[in-house]
């Protein structure tokens, strides 16, 4: 988090304090309910240093549902005693648990409103740390639909691996096998719960990302487990899209932090703060309880530990906080990394694997107008990287500003429309368009005919000296370059390791001395993200992508441009 992020932040928690002080919670009348939902709500009010600014925003969210819809306390007085009649995995057998102040209003927020004769809530997030006991909770959601929804309720678990995706429903069996423990109402299976009453053909399912089939579903509730973890939103989509003849759906998502910076929660836990503070569309249909450390939290702080923890005390203990933060200390980078995303649920990537720190390029990054302000064009260096059909292409124009002596990248992306459905980064590809820094092509593969039209317009800007391209993919383009005037500057760019030691050297000396602006492009932001070092033999190093979905074609395309620069001073 940049400087500037942090004091937004800073801005945010104060204003949302400010209004919910001068809240009279007296007058929702949130005990008639139950006591624990008003006092949850107090312990915000009362202590908004001791919750994050989400949380705050959380309950002035809520806040506002009671006044526009008004709560139905029964509603959640029924699923309140529901919870609290099941029995749920123990330490010493199965055990029934009477739910804490923060469960009472998640389930309060998530059954309380009605609009319509409907249930408002459609789709809620619980972005919680490890050991809140989620999994279990979120379970009898599961089965509060599979006992009460509609008499064909399809309720499904599902999770990006087959292990994470059978907990939530080993847990939904076991509560359903003491209830039924004979078997006369419902069949109990490893992958499936059946009603077998007459006035019901309710079931529960456990899917995971790669089951064989997904045909025929009619989803009514579905729970995402540690989503954060997914590469792709398939089996939400697949699962979500099955929900429309449901008069009250219902979609959870229940998950801690990861590593996976790039994945499709990622960018829904970006539009869940965006909505929260205001600066995208409300949604009432949406209900987010997100917990996470404030701007200026300290991450070995116990005050931090508990902001971020709203079960500390309860099913976790400061001493195992302080324990794992200690032996994080002792055993380095990658431990680290495990406490920071499970235990302060915040999304991190090791320091060691990245290349140039986040940071660092979101201190380096602008708006950048190619166009010269005063009739005379800066001289350019311009380089492509091209895809077909399943990736995005992006083409760079680097410019070095004799007046501040430094460069300036702006580079654009390009990707193919109609190869978006289905594919891995789908919704974050599809956001970034909306927002205008991606560029979408019509039909299903990039028109490179596009990318030269593009190349021709950087020509009314400035001043392009060379075209660099990787001359294993680029024939196609390069030819209409030289048909459009390119002919002599059209150059090829070794995508060896050698070849982009220096520019590597020269780029991370300009980032971290300041003689760099980035075009603030959150697409650039995310391909550094994912950019880590490849060192050869000879200790020559390039920087390439840390998985199979994370792309880095900016960050090439950038160097590419440097290496042009670096060969013409020759």
């Amino acid at each position: 988090m940049t400087e500037s992020e942090r004091e937004r932040m800073r801005q945010a928690k104060a204003a949302a304090v400010a209004r919910l002080a001068c809240e009279d919670v007296s007058r929702y009348r949130l005990a008639e309910g139950d006591e624990r939902l008003e006092r949850y709500v107090l312990s915000v009010q009362g202590d908004p240093d001791g919750h994050c600014v989400w949380d705050v925003l959380a309950v002035l969210r809520f806040l506002g549902h009671c006044r526009r819809y008004g709560i139905d306390v029964g509603a959640v007085r029924r699923f309140a005693r529901f919870y609290e009649s099941l029995y749920f995995p123990g330490k010493a057998g199965p055990t029934r648990y009477r739910l804490t102040a923060v469960q009472y209003f998640q389930f309060a927020a998530i059954y309380g409103f009605r609009a319509d004769g409907r249930r408002v809530t459609r789709e809620a997030c619980l972005f919680v740390p490890r050991k809140y006991s989620k999994t279990t909770s979120t379970a009898a959601i599961a089965a509060y639909d599979l006992l009460y929804g509609d008499a064909n309720a399809e309720a499904y678990t599902g999770a990006n691996s087959a292990d994470q995706a059978k907990k939530c429903f080993d847990v939904l069996r076991g509560i359903v096998r003491c209830l039924d423990p004979h078997g006369r109402r419902y069949v109990v299976n490893e992958q499936a719960i059946k009603s077998l009453r007459r006035d019901r053909t309710a079931i529960a399912q456990c899917l995971t990302a790669n089951a064989r089939t997904k045909d025929g579903l009619s989803a009514s509730t579905v729970i995402m487990d540690e989503f954060s973890q997914a590469r792709d939103n398939t089996l939400l989509s697949v699962l979500t899209t099955s929900m429309g003849i449901r008069r009250e759906p219902l979609t959870v998502i229940i998950t801690t932090a990861s590593d996976v910076i790039d994945g499709p929660f990622a960018a829904m836990l970006r539009g869940y703060k965006a909505m929260l503070l205001g600066d995208a569309e409300d949604d009432p249909g949406v209900f987010a309880h997100l917990f996470e450390p404030d701007a200026d939290d300290a991450e070995d702080d116990v005050r931090t530990w508990r902001k971020v923890q709203p079960h500390m005390g309860i099913t976790v203990s400061e001493d195992f906080y302080r324990n794992e933060y200690t032996s994080a200390k002792r055993n380095g980078a990658e431990a680290m990394l495990a406490f920071r995303t499970k235990l302060l649920n915040t999304f991190a990537v090791s320091d060691r694997r990245a290349w140039i720190g986040d940071e660092a390029i979101a201190e380096a990054m602008q708006p950048i107008d190619l166009t010269p302000p005063t009739g005379k064009k800066l001289d350019a260096m311009v380089a492509i990287d091209l895809s077909v059909r399943n990736d995005f292409s992006a083409v760079t124009a680097g410019v070095y500003d004799p007046t501040a002596k430094g460069y300036r990248f702006h580079t654009a992306y390009f990707f193919p429309e109609g190869a978006l459905a289905g594919h891995p980064n789908e919704r974050q590809y599809r956001a970034w368009a909306t927002q205008g820094y991606l560029r979408l092509m019509r039909g299903p593969v990039i028109d490179y005919r596009g990318i030269v039209d593009y190349i021709n317009y950087l020509a009314t800007c400035v001043r392009i000296r060379a075209i660099g391209y990787d001359a294993y993919d680029s024939l196609e383009v390069v030819n209409m370059l030289r048909n459009s005037g390119g002919e002599g500057i059209v150059r090829p760019v070794k995508q060896n390791n050698a070849n982009f030691t220096a520019p590597v050297s020269a780029m991370e000396h300009a980032v971290y001395t300041g003689h760099v602006v980035v075009d603030d492009n959150p697409i650039t932001r995310w391909c550094f993200g994912n950019a880590v070092l490849d060192t050869d033999m000879m200790g020559n190093t390039k920087p390439v992508k840390r998985s199979e979905y994370q792309k880095i074609d900016g960050v090439i395309t950038m160097l590419m441009s440097l290496r042009l620069f670096l060969d013409a001073r020759r």
